[in-house]
């Protein structure tokens, strides 16, 4: 169960190599977190991963997660938590993709759709059955600013946070009252191996960053974090601006 102060005891992060995900665990393991599942592909960098939170003193187990089987998901997650409840679920898996490659080759775009919207629609779902079942715990989602309007730099994957987006509002509407909290966390350019070969974007923002503003909003129970906050008020702007304004901007 959580804390007083709303810090989960359990976490089960699907995509465990994620930095924005290892960034919110080191965080939440200096709070008060100690059980920590990493769901990942197996490889190297998963169990480096799990070493280096044990280091900081927590209970660290990895299980092969792969979203682009949703066959297993249920199989998967189900031993999870079989082992016991889990008091947050954080989604951090997703995939950038080349948007130049990713037109000329469909399937490398449809790849992109797959991983960051079909495996999270699949393990999304199959996470928030297991703990409305054990009737408490929270769903953290993340999805991007890039969801609010795609941009011809990267419609691709922007129309697939938008779908990712839009799932888990409607997702923590169907969950309203029934002790499941889902958030969804919009963040804005985060720096980071995933984006270190592009060039960095206004009101960026860090992996830590994310995490502190995760913590932030699982203490409040808010349903939409924006990192940082004042990226709302810029996204409002642009979600409302003319499209033959909008496709003229640098963005």
């Amino acid at each position: 169960m959580k804390d007083a102060f709303g810090i989960p005891q359990s976490l089960l992060v699907l995509g465990g190599t994620s930095e924005i995900a290892l960034a919110t665990a080191r965080r939440l393991i200096a709070r008060r977190t100690r059980t920590v599942w990493l769901a990942g592909r197996p490889s190297a960098a998963l169990e480096q991963a799990a070493g280096d939170l044990r280091s900081l003193g927590a209970e660290v187990r990895t299980v092969a997660f792969d979203a682009l089987d949703p066959e297993s998901h249920e199989t998967v997650l189900g031993k999870v938590f079989a082992e016991g409840d889990i008091d947050m679920v954080l989604l951090a898996f997703g995939i950038l993709g080349d948007q130049a490659r990713d037109e000329r080759e469909p399937a490398h775009a449809v790849r992109v759709a797959q991983t960051n919207y079909t495996g999270a629609v699949s393990s999304g779902l199959v996470a928030a059955r297991a703990l409305q079942t054990q009737g408490h715990g929270s769903l953290v989602v993340l999805s991007s600013v890039a969801g609010e309007r795609a941009r011809r730099s990267n419609f691709i994957y922007g129309s697939s946070k938008a779908g990712l987006d839009a799932f888990a509002q409607g997702l923590g509407d169907a969950l309203y009252g029934t002790g499941v909290h889902v958030m969804v966390v919009r963040p804005g350019f985060v720096r980071s191996r995933m984006t270190a070969h592009l060039t960095e974007a206004p009101m960026s923002t860090t992996p830590e960053d994310v995490a502190t503003a995760i913590e932030l909003g699982l203490r409040r129970r808010t349903e939409t974090v924006w990192v940082p906050g004042t990226l709302r008020v810029v996204m409002s702007a642009l979600r409302h601006a003319p499209r033959a304004v909008f496709r003229r901007l640098p963005v």
